[in-house]
């Protein structure tokens, strides 16, 4: 019987571990590693562009890779990890409940938005999934067969972390776009920080800071949201803002089943990996992406939140997985090139680099570099084994 490596999710790490890990198997031509990647949909979503317009267009379908690279795949979702037994409940699109055996588990489920705030839940918009995202664009595009009224031109982005300032920056054109140019739209960011960008570099700042005021996005600084309802948002220290449109971007949490293993976890939820990207105390359960609190180097760094380091760690992740099945050397996550790239909107990008947000590029050079890590670099390689198995190589070059 064939050893089964079990990879729960299909984003940006999910998918690379499926790569790697059939990538080494292909290598040492073993026939005796079955690779599955159990997730709700064959595809993948490209979740850095949902604070674009057209979102329906942001998937990428993933059966002809998996077919070209010998990856199985099934349709369901995940939601119960018997780790004693070492196998996997799901429900199938059926929502018939199923189970499947593995010799490695691979998770890579990802995270969400949680809605934190009284009546967010009800009331607020979010960016996180494809679905929501839609809807949100769904609501943005219906907003001119409302009444004119501040509430209706107003937009309150919740967090001014890079999808709020990436959406934020989005949106004057798009309400410019959708109730005419002579409408007097808002777009304000509601943020904990004190001053503007405050968790990134004081470099970084600035160049947001002065996208900001060109394309007359407002701040709400020292901002701590009490509730969200139908009419706006209302803030601890009694202010309110009328709106009929409140995006949550803060409150990023892992994946829920990470709670199923016996495992250290960080505030966020994510589990804490060794250097292979195995999770600590387990000797059959990996995790990477989002569901990972793992280090990037000798410095102290960790992975973030993103896809460029979702993307890596599935390269590792799975190259690794499989090199335990096959008795080879791993090779141990490390991951020291950083940069940052983030799109202003009408204003252009910023491109920065390192751990301390050096920026190198600002305005048309930075929005050329955005295009093309958002276009092109994140979408899955093309559904040819030789050129998917290059791409997947943990040590090939990314940024």
């Amino acid at each position: 019987m064939k050893q089964q490596v079990l990879i729960l999710g299909a984003g940006f790490a999910g998918m690379w571990a499926a790569l790697s890990a059939a990538r080494l198997t292909d290598l040492h031509d073993s026939n005796d590693i079955e690779i599955t990647v159990l997730a709700p949909q064959p595809e993948l979503r490209i979740r850095p562009r949902f604070y674009e317009d057209g979102v329906e267009n942001f998937a990428a379908p993933l059966l002809p890779l998996f077919a070209a690279t010998g990856v199985k795949f099934i349709a369901g979702s995940a939601s119960e990890i018997d780790v004693a037994n070492k196998q996997v409940w799901y429900h199938t699109a059926q929502e018939n409940l199923s189970a499947m055996h593995y010799d490695r588990l691979v998770l890579a489920t990802g995270s969400h938005i949680n809605p934190m705030f009284p009546g967010a839940k009800e009331h607020a918009f979010d960016v996180d999934q494809l679905e929501s995202a839609a809807r949100f664009e769904q609501h943005l595009n219906q907003l001119a067969q409302l009444p004119e009224s501040d509430a209706r031109n107003t937009v309150v982005v919740c967090g001014g972390g890079f999808t709020g300032i990436e959406l934020a920056t989005e949106l004057p054109a798009r309400l410019r776009a959708i109730l005419g140019e002579r409408a007097s739209t808002r777009v304000i960011i509601a943020d904990r920080s004190p001053v503007v960008g405050g968790r990134y570099s004081e470099e970084l700042s600035a160049v947001i800071t002065q996208a900001s005021e060109e394309l007359g996005v407002e701040w709400k600084l020292n901002a701590e949201i009490a509730a969200i309802d139908a009419q706006g948002v209302t803030f601890k220290n009694g202010d309110f803002i009328a709106s009929n449109t409140v995006v949550m971007t803060m409150g990023v949490q892992a994946s829920p089943l990470t709670s199923q293993i016996p495992a250290t976890r960080d505030a966020q939820g994510r589990l804490h990996v060794d250097e292979n990207l195995k999770v600590v105390g387990q000797d059959d359960i990996y995790a990477t992406g989002d569901v990972a609190f793992a280090r990037t180097d000798d410095q102290g760094n960790t992975a973030l939140m993103t896809c460029q380091h979702a993307i890596m760690l599935g390269r590792f992740v799975g190259n690794n997985v499989a090199a335990e099945l096959l008795g080879v050397t791993p090779h141990p996550y490390r991951q020291v090139n950083y940069v940052t790239c983030l799109d202003l909107g009408g204003f252009g990008a910023v491109y920065t680099e390192g751990w301390d947000q050096v920026v190198k590029s600002t305005r048309s050079e930075g929005k050329k570099i955005k295009v093309a890590i958002t276009n092109e670099l994140i979408y899955p390689p093309k559904a040819e084994k030789e050129i998917a198995f290059a791409a997947a190589d943990p040590l090939a070059a990314f940024v």
